[in-house]
Order: C-alpha cells, then structure tokens, then sequence
C-alpha cells in the first residue's frame, strides 16, 4: 500500500483489518530480511520503523515497550513536527497532551530549540524564542482508535508502564517547517545520536511488534 492508500483507509476507518493484514506483511518482510531497514530507537523513547522515507511524505511503525526506557531527552519531551502527523493505533494506548505555548521573553522558563537532522545524528540548536507551556487537553487513543497531529503542534506522547503500544504513522511534511523541541532557557547547541539497532536486533524487533498487532 502507498501513502496515498494508509491515508485513504485510515481516514475512512472502515477496514481496520486491511491496515492490521498490511502491516503484519510489512513486518513479517523486516523479519525476514526481505525489506532492507533497520529498526531506531528515538530519544524520546519508542522504536522506530522507517517503511519508506524516500519522499516528502513518510511511513512508520512505531512502538513503545511494555517497560519504556528512562527517557532523558537533553531538552525535553515536548516537541513539534515539521510535518503533519496521521496515526492509527493498532495495539494499546497512546496518550498525546496538547502543549500551549506562549512568548514570555520577561519571564521564561523553556527555550525553543530548532531540531536540525541528518541520518542520525539530531544537532539541537537554540534560538532566540523564549516561552512558558502549559498541558492544553490530553488525548488517549486505543487500539483501532485514529488521531491527527499538525505540524507545529507542541505535544508529548506516552503510553502507561507495563501497557506496550504500536502505531502505523504517516507523516507529510509542510514547506517551511522545523522541528522543535523545549529545553533549558540558558542550554547551548549540542547533538544527539539516534541509536540504529543491526540486522539481528531489527528483525527481533519486528517479530515481537508483530505478536502485538496480531493480537490486536
């Protein structure tokens, strides 16, 4: 199935099947050495899988472990895309808080920092933007649920300890945009390292995201 496709039937909502089927073919190819990806665990603590990120419009699926790591992002874990987000839950919950965010140059307490990637590496640079934020609405979404994130939406997503989640996520980027991501008011540029499991380690992966979305 293409971009086109996930996004037609999960705007539907009316085959969940078919999404579940497609990508339990997509995962069963990763697991078998037949799709050549490899798996990355994000700093803000899921599992990456990049099925196609040859374009401006991407697909993944993604996944948080029953015991999620000790997520220490250098900045924070709220963020906002450079591309608007189209998720469709497939096992567990996710739950997203909406941040708002305000300029607030007398009185800070986060920075904006631009997120500017390549490959792996992650380099967080400062800007001059100075704000507070404050959790708008909270949102959780279950297994055969659909959600939308647009692009430079500050947010947070989580799922709850021992309750592992996976998602189908299409992402289409917006001329223009960035990613950015809250920190320390008086933080400096630095980089992170996204860390890119190997083949093995993928295909372990893919086998055990599998078991979860068979089971719905």
């Amino acid at each position: 199935m293409t971009y086109t496709d996930l996004e037609r039937e999960i705007d539907r909502g009316t085959r969940p099947e078919l999404l579940r089927r497609w990508v339990l073919n997509v995962l069963d190819d990763v697991a078998e050495g037949r799709r050549p990806l490899r798996a990355v665990r994000h700093p803000l603590g899921f599992t990456c899988l990049p099925v196609d990120r040859t374009g401006p419009d991407g697909i993944c699926v993604h996944a948080w472990p029953a015991e999620p790591p000790l997520v220490q992002p250098t900045t924070s874990a709220m963020h906002s895309h450079s591309w608007d987000l189209l998720s469709h839950v497939l096992h567990g919950r996710v739950r997203n808080e909406l941040i708002e965010v305000t300029d607030a140059p007398a009185e800070p307490i986060w920075r904006v920092y631009e997120v500017r990637s390549r490959e792996d590496i992650d380099e967080m640079a400062p800007t001059d933007r100075l704000v507070t934020a404050v959790t708008a609405t909270v949102e959780t979404h279950q297994a055969g649920d659909s959600y939308a994130l647009r692009a430079g939406g500050f947010h947070t997503s989580e799922v709850d300890t021992g309750e592992p989640a996976v998602t189908v996520a299409l992402g289409r980027t917006t001329p223009g945009g960035c990613d950015l991501s809250l920190g320390a008011v008086d933080g400096r540029s630095h980089r992170v390292r996204r860390d890119r499991c190997d083949t093995v380690e993928t295909a372990r992966m893919a086998r055990e995201i599998a078991r979860l979305v068979a089971r719905g």
